[in-house]
């Protein structure tokens, strides 16, 4: 495999021009480059250059300006007119209006799937993912846990009957994975998941409206107990005014009981 450097590491995957529309040219190197970003083979501050990646995915710079356009709208790409674009750094901010769009997301969605007549259908499905999870906690697979952890999510939404819900969340929870991808599984351990999705599937189970809503939101606020560590571990990643401890941001089980 041929690999080019994107600024000072290496990373995508050498490409033929392929044919096909514009749209889909950019949307493909939208998605190649949003990979890079998540998984930190691009790293924050990195600056990415429209001619590396254009020869390295095999396309024109007009597919890459347009893709890096549509990251810094996301919140991924800082890009400085006559400088060039860099990856944008983690910004406290981003991860908090991430994590709460995907809360009032999910937290919809477990209402409509406890209220369901076919509630023991998905309970069924999210029993039988609990058991893979088990497996994956075991053998200590995290990549496949974590795609196994992304399933489970998507059962409930698929279950809510709104098509196309799971493209919402996906698009509202990009900064809570990119501080995720920090965090899981050093910090934030397969078993502790293993234990809130048992509570999730528990309180589903039992038809426990306010039992299955409060560990969800239990669930989706984990990543703030352990954002100082994330910061102590990697400040060079983040904004410079975001490095001071988060003293006054409750953890989940504070800003839970602020919540009815």
């Amino acid at each position: 495999m041929t690999t080019e450097s994107l600024g000072t590491h290496n990373f995508l995957e050498r490409r033929p021009n392929e044919p096909g529309s514009g749209a889909s040219v950019t949307a493909r190197t939208f998605e190649i480059l949003l990979d890079q970003i998540l998984t930190f083979r691009l790293k924050p501050h990195e600056f990415v250059s429209e001619k590396t990646v254009s020869e390295a995915v095999g396309v024109s710079r007009t597919p890459v300006r347009e893709a890096l356009a549509r990251l810094a709208g996301l919140g991924l790409i800082d890009i400085y007119p006559q400088r060039g674009s860099r990856v944008a750094p983690l910004r406290v901010a981003d991860l908090e209006k991430s994590q709460f769009l995907r809360e009032a997301l999910e937290l919809g969605l477990v209402k409509r799937a406890v209220e369901s007549p076919t509630r023991q259908l998905l309970v069924d499905k999210l029993k039988a993912e609990l058991a893979i999870q088990e497996t994956f906690a075991t053998i200590a697979d995290d990549r496949r846990f974590f795609k196994s952890d992304e399933l489970f999510h998507r059962h409930i939404a698929a279950h809510a009957g709104l098509p196309g819900i799971w493209a919402d969340i996906s698009a509202a929870k990009l900064h809570m994975d990119r501080f995720r991808a920090l965090s899981f599984p050093r910090l934030d351990s397969m078993a502790v998941v293993l234990g809130q999705h048992r509570r999730i599937v528990a309180a589903l189970d039992a038809g426990d409206l306010a039992e299955t809503e409060e560990a969800m939101r239990s669930h989706l606020r984990r990543i703030f107990d352990v954002l100082d560590e994330v910061k102590a571990r990697h400040s060079q990643f983040f904004e410079a005014s975001d490095l001071a401890p988060a003293t006054a941001r409750p953890g989940a089980a504070a800003m839970a009981q602020e919540i009815p």
